[in-house]
């Protein structure tokens, strides 16, 4: 689909960066632990599948969804989402037919970076 419609984008979702910071022991803390708000944007976000997997004795839930909101060329898979209590960890972004016009981000919910 390479056009979106605007009524569509009806989520509103924060794009958020990593910020590591020393741990004062030599290390850095969790670099997601206190995030980095890049921008509050309109999106799309559409469930494409779920599953759920057995991950060090738990079991934990993988939903898959496509994310489609106005190009920003900033936005890269080392960003993650957030739309409320959920997060969204990006796996791929794609700029629909390199008209610098819409992303499609394929990404997890409910899994770690």
């Amino acid at each position: 689909m390479s056009h979106a419609r605007v009524g569509a984008l009806r989520h509103r979702v924060t794009i958020e960066a990593e910020n590591a910071a020393p741990d004062g022991a030599g290390g850095l803390t969790d670099p997601w632990a206190n995030p980095t708000e890049v921008a509050t944007v309109w999106a799309e976000i559409t469930p494409l599948s779920g599953d759920e997997r057995l991950r060090a004795m738990r079991l934990e839930d993988r939903v898959s969804h496509r994310i489609r909101m106005r190009y920003r060329a900033d936005v890269t898979p080392a960003h993650r989402l957030r739309l409320g209590t959920r997060v969204f960890n990006m796996r791929a972004v794609t700029n629909d037919g390199e008209r610098d016009r819409w992303l499609t981000i394929l990404a997890e919910e409910g899994v770690g970076v």
